[in-house]
């Protein structure tokens, strides 16, 4: 088989484990095993935590100790198992721990992947700048297809996402033991704190450097909210439009906001040469401004539906011209001395500290704009519906089904609850915007366009 055929379809399988769970999973938490905001924060934090210093290690494992190609497929086995286990378990705790169990194995063979196809690439004498980012784009077709798969088959609301993505990374895991083998380096050894970017740190120093990566990491707090908060809001509205596509279809809903972000990668050569870095940054972060707001006035009908795919436009602009355009910043800004340990600390500071500020802050706000009801008239009354309506009879036969007793229409021992989404959402809208005016006030740089050259990503 052709080696760029090969690496495609690792490309693909490896995002298409991941977006078989991630965009449903908050709907889930929610609707299923009714968490609360900041258990459903807590479990999403688990994602930056486990992207703080797995990264590094498994990067040391794969460059000393085992071939890189058999430790990805090694992760993927181990990870197989948590999503197994994951699927079986219903209380907080458990799966907690079970989700940053497999997270741990997971997180690292995102950058491992890379280093796989670039090695191979590479001894196959390839252009690895020309060829991988063809290739790179079938990750991202991949994570679509899953996550539409996974609406189309009903499983949004169902332990099935996670048997689905168990199979996929059993999959992906013996395909990972069939690939060229990848040698281990030869390299000088890099010290633990390098490999995590740390030494980096003394960029600080430097007033421009300092003020860009505190705003990377605030910035990288947004990055999780859309991830853990869009399909539960979606879910909000299924008492008042049953029917209507957003609600049922939600995981294909939202993936628009993937195919937004395949063409805003189009674009980035054009803004960052015209209109240079800053510029750029702070459209992002403008663009998660409109994200958010969108999502607090939009609704599955009428122009509230014109609002939602609005929002799932620009989320492309709000992700790509952060993340490429950032990166590209500390390429070009950084010595060759500390480059690499600059864009470690770069992923680290967004991914890692920055989405776990996000996740647990982001589940403490929305934990406290939702409100408990335990008479269920007052529940109806709230959501503009009648007591017999057909969803909020399911709803209390699937409390009944678990014991939770109920007597005159009231909820003994538990309760149903609603959020005040549009508060939310314009909490996180304003923390984006203040970002914006505060980032364009302190960073200092000109743009000279020379600087960019001829971009790729």
């Amino acid at each position: 088989m052709n080696i760029k055929l090969r690496l495609t379809i690792l490309n693909f399988l490896e995002l298409f484990v991941f977006g078989a769970w991630l965009i449903s999973l908050g709907g889930y938490l929610g609707g299923q095993l009714h968490f609360e905001g900041i258990q459903i924060g807590k479990v999403f934090a688990t994602l930056g935590i486990a992207s703080l210093v797995m990264p590094a290690i498994v990067g040391i494992i794969a460059d000393k100790y085992l071939n890189a190609q058999k430790l990805l497929g090694l992760l993927h086995l181990i990870g197989a198992g948590f999503m197994v286990y994951l699927a079986q378990t219903q209380d907080f705790e458990t799966f907690y721990w079970l989700i940053l169990g497999y997270l741990t194995m997971y997180m690292p063979t995102l950058g491992l992947a890379n280093s796989v196809s670039y090695s191979i690439l590479e001894k196959n004498n390839y252009d690895v700048v020309k060829v991988f980012p063809p290739i790179r784009v079938w990750g991202t077709i991949g994570f679509i297809i899953a996550e539409v798969a996974v609406g189309t088959f009903g499983w949004a609301q169902s332990n099935m996402q996670f048997y689905f993505a168990a199979i996929i990374s059993v999959v992906l895991g013996l395909y990972s033991f069939t690939l060229p083998n990848v040698p281990l380096s030869n390299a000088e050894n890099k010290s633990f704190a390098e490999r995590l970017g740390l030494d980096a740190f003394v960029l600080f120093k430097e007033y421009k450097m300092a003020i860009f990566f505190i705003f990377a990491t605030l910035l990288g707090v947004v990055l999780q909210i859309s991830n853990a908060w869009a399909s539960e809001f979606m879910r909000s509205f299924t008492a008042e439009y049953p029917d209507s596509f957003a609600v049922t279809n939600s995981n294909t809903f939202i993936a628009l906001s993937q195919v937004s972000e395949t063409v805003f990668i189009l674009t980035i050569p054009f803004f960052l040469k015209r209109f240079g870095i800053k510029v750029v940054m702070i459209m992002s972060m403008l663009a998660w401004f409109l994200r958010f707001g969108l999502f607090g006035i939009g609704s599955p009908e009428g122009i509230g539906v014109g609002y939602l795919i609005m929002s799932m436009v620009v989320y492309g602009a709000a992700f790509d011209f952060f993340n490429i355009s950032g990166s590209l910043f500390v390429e070009i800004e950084t010595d060759t001395k500390f480059r690499s340990s600059a864009q470690g600390l770069f992923i680290l500071l967004t991914n890692g500290v920055g989405a776990v500020l996000g996740a647990y802050g982001s589940g403490y706000i929305v934990q406290h704009f939702t409100t408990h009801y335990t008479k269920i008239s007052e529940f109806a009354k709230r959501l503009g519906i009648q007591p017999d309506n057909e969803w909020l009879v399911k709803e209390i036969g699937k409390m009944k089904s678990k014991g939770i007793v109920i007597v005159d229409g009231v909820i003994q021992d538990s309760s149903l609850s609603v959020v005040d989404w549009p508060n939310v959402w314009s909490i996180f809208a304003g923390y984006a915007l203040i970002l914006a005016i505060i980032f364009a006030i302190l960073f200092k740089y000109k743009h000279n366009p020379d600087t960019i050259g001829e971009v790729k990503h």
